[in-house]
Order: C-alpha cells, then sequence, then structure tokens
C-alpha cells in the first residue's frame, strides 16, 4: 500500500466514528430545530445564525470527542472533575450576578461552569466504580455520593434548580447503574419523601417555592409568576391536532410565550405543527434514549456502559422536563430542549454527549473485530 493511500485510510477512519441511527436521528432533530428556530427566531435578528453556529461547534466537539475512545476519556475524569469543582468555587467567591444568581464567570469570555459539571460528575463517577469492578461495598457507594454531592450542593448555592436536578439526576443515574441495590434505592426514596418537605422545602428560595406553586395552580398569579405556564399551555393547545401552520403561531409572535427561542422552543413547535407534530417530536427523543439504552447495554467495559447509560439519562431528563414544563406538568426550571434550543454552552455540552455515545459504540466495534 502506498503513502498516498495509508494517508487516506487514516482521514476515513476520523470518519467512521459516526453511528448511523444516532446520526440519522440526530439530523432529524436538528433539521426540525432549525425549522423551528427560523420561526421562533424572526423577531430576534441574528438568532437562527447564532443557533447555526452553536450547531457547527458542537458537531465538531460531537466528532472530536467520537475519535477518543473510552480508555483514553477516563484519564480525564479527575482533571476535569477537579477544574469543574474549582471554577464552581471561584463562581461562589467572585462571580458574576444576572437576575438574583451568581452562575457565571468572566475568564476573557464569559462561562457558566456548571456546564462542564453535567459531563465532569458522571465522567468522574464511571472511573472511580470502574477501578472498584468486582469488589463494590456500600461505603464505595458512600463515597460516590460524597463525589456527587459537593458539586450538587456548590450548584444548588448560586442558585439553578434545573442545573442541580440535572447534574444530581444524571450523577445518580451512574450510582444505579453501578449496581445500586433495591434495597438502597427504597432506602434512598423513603429518605427523600421525608426530607424534601421537612428540610429540602424550607431551605429553598422564595421564587423556586412559588415555581411549584404555581405550577399547581397558574391562576394564582395569572399575570405574574403563572403567566408563562398559562400563556404555553394556551399555545400548545390552540395548535390542535395539525397545527396553526409553519411561521403562522400567533402565540410567540405576539410575544405572549416567554423565551420562546430558548427553554419554551417546543411550545412553539407544538403550537404550529400540533398533535402530529407532537407525536413525531416525542418519537424522535424517544428513539434517540432507545439508541443509548442500546449502546449502553452492549458496551465492554463497565466505564463505557456506566457513561452511555448517564449520556442517555442527560438526554431523557432534558427532553422530559422541558416538554413537562412547556404543558404545565412540571415546574419552570429553565431547561433547554436538546438540539432545538438556542444556547450555545448546552448545545457544545449535549454534542460532547453524542461523542461519548459514538466514541463507546465505535470501540466496542473494534473491540469486537
Amino acid at each position: 500500500m502506498d503513502n498516498k493511500a495509508v494517508y487516506w485510510q487514516r482521514i476515513r477512519n476520523y470518519f467512521t466514528v459516526f453511528d448511523g441511527p444516532l446520526s440519522i436521528l440526530i439530523f432529524l432533530i436538528v433539521a426540525t430545530g432549525i425549522v423551528t428556530m427560523y420561526s421562533a427566531g424572526m423577531d430576534f435578528p441574528g438568532r437562527l445564525e447564532h443557533h447555526m453556529r452553536n450547531i457547527v461547534i458542537a458537531f465538531f466537539v460531537m466528532w472530536f470527542v467520537a475519535n477518543i475512545p473510552p480508555q483514553t476519556l477516563m484519564r480525564f475524569a479527575i482533571p476535569l472533575y477537579t477544574l469543574g469543582v474549582a471554577l464552581l468555587i471561584a463562581v461562589a467567591m467572585f462571580g458574576m450576578i444576572k437576575k438574583g444568581a451568581r452562575r457565571w464567570l468572566n475568564v476573557g469570555v464569559v462561562v457558566q461552569p456548571s456546564e462542564i459539571l453535567k459531563i465532569a460528575v458522571p465522567l468522574m463517577l464511571a472511573w472511580y466504580f470502574q477501578k472498584r469492578e468486582g469488589s463494590l461495598r456500600w461505603r464505595d457507594f458512600l463515597i460516590a455520593t460524597i463525589i456527587l454531592g459537593v458539586p450538587t450542593a456548590l450548584i444548588a448555592k448560586q442558585p439553578d434548580l434545573g442545573t442541580t436536578l440535572l447534574v444530581g439526576t444524571i450523577g445518580f443515574s451512574v450510582i444505579f447503574f453501578a449496581g445500586l441495590s433495591w434495597r438502597l434505592l427504597i432506602g434512598l426514596i423513603l429518605a427523600a419523601a421525608i426530607l424534601i418537605p421537612t428540610v429540602v422545602w424550607p431551605r429553598l428560595h422564595d421564587y423556586q417555592r412559588d415555581r411549584v406553586m404555581v405550577m399547581l395552580d397558574p391562576s394564582k398569579d395569572a399575570l405574574g409568576k403563572g403567566f408563562h405556564i398559562i400563556q404555553s399551555t394556551i399555545a400548545v393547545g390552540s395548535g390542535g391536532v395539525t397545527g396553526k401552520g409553519w411561521t403562522k403561531g400567533t402565540q410567540s409572535h405576539l410575544e405572549f410565550i416567554p423565551e420562546h427561542t430558548t427553554d419554551f422552543i417546543s411550545a412553539v413547535y407544538l403550537e404550529e405543527f400540533g398533535f402530529f407534530g407532537s407525536l413525531f417530536l416525542v418519537a424522535l427523543y424517544f428513539l434517540l434514549i432507545l439508541r443509548g439504552l442500546m449502546i449502553a447495554a452492549n458496551a465492554p467495559t463497565l466505564f463505557s456502559r456506566l457513561m452511555a447509560g448517564a449520556v442517555t439519562t442527560a438526554f431523557f431528563i432534558y427532553s422530559f422536563v422541558n416538554m413537562g414544563m412547556v404543558i404545565g406538568i412540571l415546574p419552570v426550571v429553565g431547561v433547554p430542549l436538546p438540539f432545538m434550543s438556542f444556547g450555545g454552552t448546552a448545545m457544545v455540552t449535549l454534542g460532547m454527549g453524542l461523542g461519548i455515545l459514538m466514541s463507546v459504540q465505535h470501540n466496542r466495534k473494534l473491540m469486537k473485530s
């Protein structure tokens, strides 16, 4: 084989990391997101272009991570987790305050360090359990809980309820997939049932408690805190079976739907494409999650299995919580819809998660061959 053939073979290898079913599903979701963003961002000049830029950046991040073998990803666990926690401490000390929350850090560019922990926490936990595979004891799960609890507490202090729930749930999924016994799980559920009303609820900020109460009855403050949910459910309901048609959604274009290019973009989609459109979108996310679970189930190592499971859990939590708050069955917590909502940091983080799934699947094939 001549040098030119060897060169092209190496180049080709970098592009064989893409998983076919996963790539098709993401393409369809991203395309749906672009169509929806065109309509939702009509009153925001440049919003669609910036959204496309974020997609391109996320694609290259996904491709880069997909070319990193899982055993190499393990080496980044401790450094990335340490960096993430250090940045959270820096935010607590001298972070930027916006809308009453201290979540951002100016390091030349404004960053939100809590986004790093969505990857760093499951990566660290998967590394920890991989090192103890075959000899897990109850104290290992206790240490894992501490690893999860430190960044979760720092994020909750900012305060950022949405990211706290995401990091906490994704991290807990790793602990569960690692072999947490059902007896311990039931004990944790009972403990949570006791602690949430007696300890957690009194410690929530007033606006966080208001979000829960407004979810139960938005009409109590229809022109204030309940406005988001009421207008969102009106938009979803007015879409009917077939929707009002692309770019013809009145709730969004008349500015009734708040944050309609970010957290509430699914309300724009559901108003314009209706019930049939919702079935299509839910089916895409369902198949995405199903494919992620299949990759996790067939992963060759414990680390790969835990990381793939954590990423898949993240996609489920993102999509379920976003759609749930839009139709009023969950409180508004500021969770974007994967690959559809506007937002650079979240898009890059999700792209990194996709890259991990593709890396796990690609290297499983290499190990089998």
